[in-house]
């Protein structure tokens, strides 16, 4: 009513026949809400309008949808993806990055016994959807790799899938693609934008490690051919790394051990008392004609998110079909799974141990780059939903999903322009902004007005708060010290 009232005063300030006319018809539009007159918040965003320009999954409302899920757990490329990586004040420079990734989408680790192998192809096929732009001439260029330098058994795995029926977990063209569009993203940024590699660039200004799995090698290929400002194979030095939490020497750790078997032990205890669960297991078991322990121990969800990502029939005997129904149940408990994972907190004492070795090194490298040294400025890990997932965790990051297709974890470092001396970071978590949702700089935010967080920071939390729940001072005795 004030709105209207505003414009009747208005109308009695006009003289005129077509000044009446005009501002009766302003007074018509408005009360037949064709003008909008909601009020507008601080942040520009209209109260009542549905539309999201950038939706944050990371605080999506706590109600469980399993389909919309693992629809976001699939990551199939679509829509141009917008982020928020390589975003500072003006006057930071940005020194380095380290991305850890994981692989893209693949073929099933399991099958289901019984039922006919999803049909996928993973024969790469530009013309086939999802594709790239680049997609053709990434098959041309990963064919002549022989000058490449691959660290030990990286040598005899082939550069891209090659199969017309994909092996148990290869790597799709799906996943081909959408390290490419990273990539491609990445490069928007941290090259063109904020020139972190130049033309000429070296082997000595790259980190690049991978475990020794085809999907993770490729992935990584596909990743750095549209990154790269030109991608040569004589300046690729592919790293090996033999073990999925890239501990590299220092993966002695029993008390590692010890919390991920507690952990093991938490998640069958969910599981058994999950009566609905246990009752779609048994239907299931009777529509493939095997016992439901064998059902289960075949982790059906990973086949099944296959059929779903690759919008292909879930598989049928003569018994009848596994459906979405089955599906849901499962994918809904494995949501709540990870939920109760993250208050039990015996997942996080896992990942604090299991992950020191891999941001130990992460710090190290940030800290000599801060000191002036000009190598490995760009890092790149190529790993798996069991590497990220346990750094995501010991980050702090407990509202983050777990880690989707090609999901990927950034590092930036920044140099402050007027204070050269002082180098703060960013961590972004598929394109959205972490930082401060990390246990160790929460509490920075509320201080400051730079939007990211002191390195510093992060050095003290590596290399000593990390070992204080565990009443230790160092990684070795954290690992060899008793729980109470």
């Amino acid at each position: 009513m004030a709105t209207c009232a505003a414009a009747s005063q208005a109308v009695w300030s006009y003289k005129g026949k077509q000044q009446w006319k005009s501002v009766l018809l302003l007074i018509f539009l408005i009360l037949v809400h064709l003008i909008p007159v909601n009020p507008v918040r601080e942040d520009g965003l209209n109260p009542k309008s549905r539309k999201r320009i950038m939706p944050d999954l990371l605080t999506e409302p706590p109600v469980i949808d399993p389909v919309y899920e693992a629809h976001v757990y699939c990551n199939i490329p679509s829509i141009a993806e917008r982020s928020m990586e390589g975003h500072a004040p003006h006057y930071f420079k940005l020194v380095s990055v380290q991305v850890l990734i994981r692989h893209g989408d693949r073929y099933p680790l399991y099958a289901i016994p019984k039922t006919k192998r999803p049909d996928i192809d993973c024969m790469l096929v530009p013309s086939r959807k999802p594709s790239h732009p680049q997609l053709e001439a990434f098959i041309k260029h990963m064919s002549k790799g022989s000058a490449a330098q691959m660290d030990g058994s990286l040598s005899s795995l082939p550069h891209f899938p090659s199969h017309s029926l994909c092996e148990m977990g290869e790597l799709t063209q799906t996943g081909v693609v959408q390290h490419l569009r990273n990539g491609q993203l990445l490069r928007e940024i941290y090259i063109n934008k904020h020139k972190l590699l130049p033309g000429d660039w070296t082997a000595k200004q790259l980190y690049l490690e991978t475990t020794g799995k085809s999907r993770t090698l490729q992935s990584a290929l596909a990743l750095l051919y549209t990154f790269l400002p030109d991608f040569d194979w004589k300046k690729i030095n592919m790293r090996h790394q033999w073990s999925t939490i890239f501990c590299s020497a220092s993966c002695d750790c029993p008390m590692r051990n010890h919390y991920l078997e507690e952990e093991q032990r938490r998640q069958y205890s969910l599981r058994v008392k999950n009566n609905n669960l246990e009752k779609i297991y048994v239907d299931m078991a009777k529509i493939v004609g095997i016992p439901t322990r064998q059902l289960r121990a075949s982790n059906p969800i990973d086949s099944l998110l296959c059929y779903f990502c690759h919008n292909v029939s879930f598989p049928c005997t003569k018994a009848g079909c596994i459906g979405m129904e089955h599906f849901k149940v499962i994918k809904r408990h494995q949501l709540e799974d990870e939920r109760e994972r993250q208050q039990k907190k015996l997942y996080f004492l896992y990942a604090l141990l299991a992950t020191h070795p891999l941001l130990n090194q992460t710090v190290n490298r940030l800290q000599r780059i801060a000191e002036g040294k000009k190598e490995e400025v760009f890092v790149l890990y190529s790993a798996h939903d069991v590497t990220l997932s346990p750094v995501l965790s010991a980050l702090g990051i407990t509202e983050a999903r777990f880690p989707r297709f090609a999901a990927r974890l950034v590092f930036e470092l920044w140099q402050d322009g007027k204070r050269p001396k002082e180098h703060f970071i960013r961590i972004l978590y598929n394109g959205a902004d972490v930082t401060f949702q990390t246990s160790f700089c929460k509490d920075h935010y509320k201080r400051s007005n730079k939007p990211m967080c002191p390195l510093e920071k992060f050095v003290d939390f590596v290399k000593r708060d990390m070992f204080l729940i565990f009443n230790s001072t160092s990684y070795y005795d954290a690992c060899h010290r008793r729980a109470l």
